[in-house]
């Protein structure tokens, strides 16, 4: 035994290692919660990437192992967050139902599907719609809407109408420039998805942009075409809270 001065003999602690272990215990707790939260943030932004890019790709629900209401995740072990597998379900089947008029009606050129980031987008040529340079709906135009209306009146989603032109300037008692154009346009086709597909007019409304959101350079007759043109956009869920909305949708 070690001796101290004095002639005081001293005790090893030999209970030390308890402390150095409990210390070690407590480290790795931390670090085992750190890497579960770290992990499942990561797998919730892959499953919604993954669910995404599978919509945009194929037009259909993401398919993997595990299901949740109705739609399943690529990512093993993750599920979709409560709702958004019914949501993608629904948009599939107005997006099927949709495509398929198209097909029926020859409207291939005139009428395409996208699924983005935001939602389906319904975009029609202006070609379709409205005579050169005016925002009056043709009767041709109003049985497409209502067509395309129908469709989507089933799902619950805001409905966002977007009015686009090309880069020609406008100036006419009616129509000062493209602003005006593209807003009136917008406008009227929700009109008609009102009064004629019976879809609730909170849950719509209607924007212009004019020249400004172009989809193709404006250098061609045909890339101006299709600059001209109106966007159905079905917002996913997750963009309520960017809609001023009160009550029910």
């Amino acid at each position: 035994m070690p001796v101290r001065k004095g002639g005081h003999v001293s005790k090893d602690n030999h209970e030390r290692w308890l402390l150095t272990y409990s210390d070690l215990i407590t480290l790795l707790m931390i670090f085992f919660v750190v890497m579960y939260a770290i992990s499942d943030t990561n797998a919730q932004k892959m499953a919604a990437l993954a669910n995404s890019l599978a919509q945009t790709l194929t037009g259909a629900p993401a398919t993997g192992i595990l299901t949740s209401g109705g739609l399943t995740s690529i990512v093993p072990g993750i599920a979709p967050a409560p709702g958004q597998g019914d949501e993608g379900a629904e948009l599939a089947r107005a997006r099927a139902e949709l495509q398929q008029y198209i097909q029926q009606e020859g409207l291939e050129s005139q009428v395409t599907l996208n699924t983005e980031e935001r939602g389906l987008v319904v975009s029609v040529a202006d070609a379709v719609l409205f005579p050169k340079g005016s925002a009056d709906l043709t009767p041709e135009a109003r049985d497409l809407l209502r067509q395309v209306g129908r469709a989507l009146a089933r799902l619950p989603n805001y409905l966002r109408v977007e009015g686009h032109t090309d880069n020609l300037p406008i100036n006419t008692p009616a129509f000062p420039s493209n602003w005006e154009l593209s807003t009136a346009r917008a406008t009227n086709v929700v009109k008609v998805l009102i009064s004629e597909a019976g879809i609730k007019p909170e849950r719509l409304s209607a924007t212009g942009y004019g020249e400004y959101r172009p989809v193709a350079p404006n250098n061609s007759e045909a890339d101006m075409a299709r600059n001209r043109r109106v966007d159905i956009v079905v917002l996913k869920e997750a963009y309520n809270v960017t809609e001023p909305h009160k009550g029910e949708k």
